[in-house]
């Protein structure tokens, strides 16, 4: 018996800090591996149970990580509102 597992992959969109992402897309390219790639395997390794991963996280990658506390009435559609209104301006 032939049993298929299908994982459906998700689009995320991603506000980061634009020299953040200019610097981690050069990392990448360098290391010839997807943008996606490198933070799902960040991700990954933040919430799983097992420590042991199959992808070392660099310290480049650690350091994206800037422990900003998010307040918890944020209304980030108002801040994106204003961000794509003032980009555009």
């Amino acid at each position: 018996m032939y049993v298929q597992l299908f994982i459906m992959d998700t689009k995320l969109t991603l506000k980061l800090n634009q020299e953040i992402i200019k610097k981690a897309k050069i990392y990448a390219s360098n290391k010839q591996m997807s943008l996606s790639r490198i933070i799902e395997s960040y991700l990954q390794s933040l919430t799983s149970e097992n420590t042991e991963t199959d992808f070392q996280i660099s310290p480049f990658v650690k350091s994206i990580a800037t422990g900003t506390k998010i307040p918890i009435d944020l209304d980030y559609k108002k801040e994106y509102s204003d961000f794509l209104t003032e980009k555009y301006k």
